[in-house]
């Protein structure tokens, strides 16, 4: 899509009034909102896509996200595996270049505790398909050179990951979605679901700042924001929002013996200390969770973080311990409680209330199989009549019954 066409597109998206019914309307422009719409609308419904900004306005917005399948329960696995296959055929299906790397992942694990904990998830991995493996810390030195001598007792590695371009994936499931028919409206923030029976339709009501709709049913997929637009719905989504930043490096002279395929996405188990390479050439991304950031929207980045980067960065990676940065920027993590997906359905008096949302830092790499899921999900498919990964796990009603999840590859 050129730069014209994608603008005018934007225009038409702020610009163009709502449709009075639609029978599914997905609340979201991110990448799991518009990978909804997209399988919701190639399926054949009649999906309206709502934004309160822009398409990718929120953390879909950022220019990097890891994709991969390196988890330890076998649903996230599968969603990762499934999602690689979709990220693999991205350029034919929906179409467009999201910037596919895959020079792998690699865990860097401090202690043999981390080892044995990574090595029953390798197992699970392999078990479903994944070409996982644990290493060496000699040979994870090998894939990157810059990883310190010692303080390493192994690693996990797998190497079909890697990552992509967020806002390429959304631009392009948006684009598809509508070329099956269905209608994105951009600016269009959600400020109430309701019941229809008012007006004679039964269903719901969704009220946007340009309108109301009538829908068949709702699909919350607004990250972040889930839980105020799951309260409007009478849905206790909770999801909260957690700032992390992220760094890049000045211009440097890589380490010899960088492998061809480039860095893989190295990620230190112990501190949450990563690395990889950025867009621009010579360049790396750096990052890490900040321990005691509090609940908030705040998404200004704090250079203040910086030092503590570079204490994780020194015992890593020294040679990065004191590179010139060139600025970063922070971005929103969606968190549940158990650090786990909210995908399903909710029980409802009027119209359907369905749910994709609070991925806690992995809604990136799992949003192609999501779109899947919540494809059959709607159209009532499960067990053999469903071609998508089983997402019964992640429903919201486990807290209420005690059944949260316990996913150990997580930063």
């Amino acid at each position: 899509m050129t730069r014209q066409h994608g603008t005018a597109r934007q225009r038409a998206r702020r610009r163009q009034p709502l449709p009075a019914r639609a029978e599914v309307v997905v609340v979201g422009g991110g990448v799991v909102g518009t990978s909804v719409a997209f399988h919701l609308a190639e399926g054949g419904a009649d999906v309206l896509l709502v934004e309160s900004g822009e398409l990718a306005g929120g953390s879909s917005g950022k220019p990097i996200g890891g994709v991969r399948a390196q988890f330890s329960q076998e649903a996230n696995v599968a969603l990762g595996r499934r999602s690689l296959e979709l990220f693999e055929d991205f350029a034919r299906r929906p179409g467009g270049d999201i910037g596919l790397r895959q020079p792998g992942y690699l865990f860097v694990l401090p202690t043999d505790d981390d080892v044995e904990l990574f090595g029953r998830s390798v197992a699970v991995q392999r078990d479903l398909g994944v070409d996982a493996r644990l290493l060496t810390p000699a040979e994870a030195r090998r894939l990157n050179p810059y990883l310190a001598a010692e303080g390493y007792a192994g690693a996990a590695y797998a190497p079909r990951d890697g990552w992509a371009h967020p806002a390429a994936v959304v631009a392009g499931y948006a684009d598809g979605a509508e070329r099956h028919g269905a209608q994105v409206r951009t600016h269009a923030a959600v400020t109430g679901i309701g019941p229809g029976t008012h007006d004679g339709h039964g269903g719901l009501v969704v009220t946007t700042e340009r309108g109301h709709v009538r829908a068949g049913a709702v699909v919350l997929c607004a990250g972040a924001w889930s839980r105020p637009l799951g309260a409007m719905a009478g849905v206790d989504l909770p999801v909260d929002p957690v700032r992390r930043q992220i760094a890049f490096t000045a211009p440097l002279e890589p380490p010899a013996g960088v492998p061809e395929a480039g860095l893989p996405f190295t990620i230190d188990f112990g501190s949450t200390y990563y690395l990889h390479d950025a867009d621009a050439p010579g360049t790396l991304l750096l990052g890490m969770s900040e321990p005691g950031t509090p609940v908030g929207f705040d998404t200004r980045y704090d250079p203040t973080w910086e030092p503590a980067l570079r204490a994780a960065a020194a015992r890593c990676t020294p040679a990065l311990a004191d590179v010139a940065l060139t600025g970063g920027w922070a971005g929103l993590y969606e968190m549940t409680p158990d650090h786990d997906a909210l995908i399903g359905e909710a029980p409802a008096d009027a119209g359907r209330v369905l749910y994709a949302c609070g991925f806690s830092g992995h809604g990136f790499l799992q949003a192609p199989a999501v779109g899947e899921a919540v494809r059959d999900l709607y159209a009532g498919r499960s067990g053999a009549a469903s071609s998508a990964v089983d997402v019964s796990a992640f429903t919201a009603g486990r807290f209420a019954a005690a059944a949260a999840r316990a996913e150990a590859n997580i930063i």
